[in-house]
């Protein structure tokens, strides 16, 4: 007698199982049912009851998302923001959660950053040390003037020794 499993109960073993891992978003959970080939209408009303019991929240997850990577990677808010895109999170969703990052946390970072970096360049020419630390800080996200002041300001403190040319900034 061959056994046909029930496609929900499939689709809710994938689905706490990918949970299990970390949290995820509504899209995300959405995209891994699809590649596991579960019916759009089985995904849909088991998406819809992971939501009401609380074991998706776009919002919680967005907002738990943009603090660990802006404060693990030093990621700026063009960055979280391409990165929520890409979890399926609503637009305004992500507005909320990149309410709590402000341009004071994103210049304090980019400013982490640079310190950081600037242990690694200490035999490096002046010109050197501000494309990296440009380049670190572009790839990052950050604006223009966030970098320029991040770096102006480690210039001026001179921290480790390092000289960046004013000619530069």
């Amino acid at each position: 007698m061959d056994f046909e499993p029930d496609p929900y109960s499939v689709a809710t073993k994938i689905a706490l199982d990918a949970l299990s891992r970390r949290a995820r978003s509504r899209g995300e959970l959405a995209e891994i049912l699809r590649k596991k080939l579960v019916p759009d209408e089985v995904a849909a009303r088991l998406l819809d009851r992971l939501v009401a019991q609380k074991l998706i929240d776009d919002l919680a997850f967005a907002q738990e998302w943009t603090q660990q990577r802006h404060r693990s990677k030093g990621l700026s808010r063009r960055v979280l923001t391409q990165e929520l895109r890409k979890k399926a999170i609503a637009p305004d969703l992500i507005d909320i959660a990149l309410e709590t990052i402000t341009r004071d946390d994103e210049l304090y970072a980019a400013r982490e950053l640079v310190a950081k970096k600037l242990r690694s360049l200490n035999r490096c020419e002046d010109d050197v040390k501000y494309r990296r630390l440009h380049g670190l800080l572009a790839r990052k996200g950050y604006p223009a003037n966030v970098i320029g002041e991040a770096i102006r300001d480690r210039k001026s403190t001179r921290l480790n020794s390092s000289h960046i040319p004013l000619s530069r900034m």
